[in-house]
């Protein structure tokens, strides 16, 4: 990005490398402060007519900011009984529109970004000392506004992430780049994030609609693109590398990103090829997102385009995934949407459990209820994958990874003191509203890429009244169960009521279902020659006048099984 400060929206991008101040006047005598000022008035004038007239007058906008600018650097600087008795008639008003204008910007998604070339040698150490001294300079200047225009000075001073919710070193980085990809050349990766968590976040978006299209169309194809409007997160989707390039407008789904997927270091970039390419927020004037295998370079590219919806995450985090599931097939392994925890009972070996099913079908929150249990013998939990991870075979047995540093969550189906538990980290999207989420880092990166062997899979069946769980002598007796991938919707996308989705999995396998049914079969085998144990496990998520406590006693039974197994 060249600009000094960028806005678009809800969300605010600031150059560091060209827009530092380091004093309120400077601050005030910014291109970046007019430009902020800018757009808070075309907000207020949306917003509150009435103020709107009253504060700019007869004036258009553009001429009206240096005159505002003028006045704020006298109110710096005077004292109130060196005004005028108009302008000291008025101050009270003046002093609401300050309040109104900093609630604006704290309210906009705010990013700073500070860049280095290629030649530059190490981290910059000092990257979080600038943002945090933007910060003590934002809230110092409202603090002097505002007690100037009250009198007296403030007795309760809160902290408040004033300056910026996220800051990011951007780098060049010389990539393997193959012939036809040349439009990505200068574009920076990421090199660190910082972020001020608990961080919240309001997409327009709280649902994810239709699934991702296999195309035989290269995006790429004639692509011109603005190496100004896009970063690079180079993600670690387990042991792949997916350079996930992001248009600055949806920044924030990029910095999400941070707490889900493994940022990869520059050393693991330079001159290495990546597994697939991800282009989020392509403005092709189309609203279809696409995958595709290009055989030429043997990887995969993808996009998702320009659209208001896809602030929501689902949309970066299911494309990743649904790209992570296509090359996974390509190696023969078999992709499975669902979650993967070893379970530590005193003086046992670990108990790897994977539980598998589409959005909603209670994965994620069987494995928290589990917990919420407080069993006297349950040591602890680690978790492997908490949405998508992978089968193969290694020496003979069968054994998963995972994908992800963390989760997903949707905040209506955990119990209601879960999200304070670990909020110093999370992100928060839309806490207010149904299918509200939240993104948690859970598991070191070494750990998902291990190779865990299986003990137990289950399928996370939400749309049957039973309690506890049923399991099969062989794993065949339930594999059209699996594939069927029935579920109860609920509201985590736009599917209502029943729905069935090819091996629960509308990421990858239920595009090319001619790749994944032989892996089905042979990996059914598997599980038998593995001796895992296959069977249903009953969340109740999604059945109506169940007993409140459905899932917890659901949780008990499967512990207790669990406990018992030889």
């Amino acid at each position: 990005m060249k600009d000094a400060i960028y806005i678009k929206k809800q969300t605010a991008v600031l150059n560091f490398s060209t827009f530092f101040p380091t004093t309120s006047e400077e601050f005030l005598s910014s291109d970046g402060f007019r430009v902020i000022a800018k757009h808070y008035l075309l907000d207020l004038q949306k917003r509150d007519q009435v103020s709107f007239n009253w504060l700019v007058e007869n004036n258009s906008i553009d001429d009206f900011i240096p005159k505002m600018v003028r006045f704020l650097k006298l109110l710096l600087v005077l004292d109130l009984s060196e005004f005028t008795q108009s302008e000291k008639r008025d101050i009270h008003r003046v002093g609401k529109l300050v309040e109104d204008f900093y609630n604006y910007w704290r309210n906009i998604q705010r990013v700073s970004t500070i860049k280095l070339s290629s030649s530059s040698s190490g981290q910059v150490s000092n990257f979080i000392d600038a943002d945090t001294r933007f910060n003590s300079l934002i809230i110092s200047t409202y603090r002097a506004f505002q007690e100037k225009i009250q009198g007296y000075k403030n007795k309760v001073y809160r902290q408040l992430q004033a300056g910026t919710n996220a800051s990011m070193i951007l780098r060049d980085v010389k990539w393997d780049m193959p012939s036809g990809y040349e439009t990505l050349k200068g574009i920076p990766f990421v090199d660190s994030i910082l972020l001020r968590t608990p961080l919240l976040l309001h997409p327009e978006g709280t649902k994810r609609y239709g699934s991702f299209i296999l195309s035989d169309v290269n995006p790429f194809n004639q692509l011109k693109l603005n190496r100004h409007e896009w970063f690079c997160y180079p993600a670690k989707v387990g042991e792949l590398l997916i350079f996930i390039y992001v248009h600055f407008d949806f920044s924030f789904s990029g910095i999400t990103n941070a707490n889900l997927f493994e940022l990869a270091s520059p050393s693991e970039i330079v001159n290495r090829k990546p597994d697939g390419i991800v282009l989020f927020g392509l403005d092709d004037k189309t609203e279809e997102s696409t995958y595709s295998y290009d055989s030429t370079n043997d990887f995969w590219v993808a996009k998702v385009p320009y659209m208001t919806k896809i602030e929501y995450y689902g949309y970066m985090k299911k494309m990743v995934l649904t790209m992570h599931n296509a090359i996974m097939m390509k190696k023969k392994w078999l992709p499975i949407h669902g979650s993967m925890i070893n379970i530590h009972f005193k003086g046992r070996a670990p108990i790897g459990v994977v539980f598998m099913g589409d959005s909603g079908a209670g994965k994620s929150e069987t494995i928290e209820a589990m917990q919420l249990l407080n069993h006297p013998e349950l040591v602890s939990m680690d978790v492997i994958f908490d949405d998508m991870g992978s089968f193969h075979i290694e020496n003979g047995k069968l054994v998963a990874q995972g994908t992800e540093i963390g989760a997903f969550i949707r905040l209506d189906d955990l119990d209601k003191g879960s999200p304070y538990k670990t909020m110093d980290r999370s992100i928060f999207m839309n806490p207010e509203s149904v299918n509200a989420r939240v993104v948690i880092p859970v598991s070191p990166y070494s750990m998902i890429v291990e190779n865990h062997p299986v003990h137990y899979f289950f399928y996370a069946n939400n749309y049957v009244n039973e309690i506890g769980l049923k399991t099969v002598e062989h794993a065949n007796e339930l594999k059209n169960v699996f594939i069927e991938g029935k579920r109860m919707a609920l509201a985590t996308t736009h599917e209502v009521g029943i729905s069935t989705t090819y091996f629960a999995n509308p990421f990858g396998p239920m595009q090319d279902q001619s790749s994944c049914d032989p892996l089905i079969d042979y990996y059914f085998e598997q599980l038998d020659q593995s001796n895992v144990i296959v069977g249903e496990v009953y969340t109740g998520l999604g059945v109506r006048d169940t007993a409140e406590d459905h899932l917890t006693q659901t949780a008990k039974v499967l512990l207790e099984t669990l406990l018992n197994k030889n």
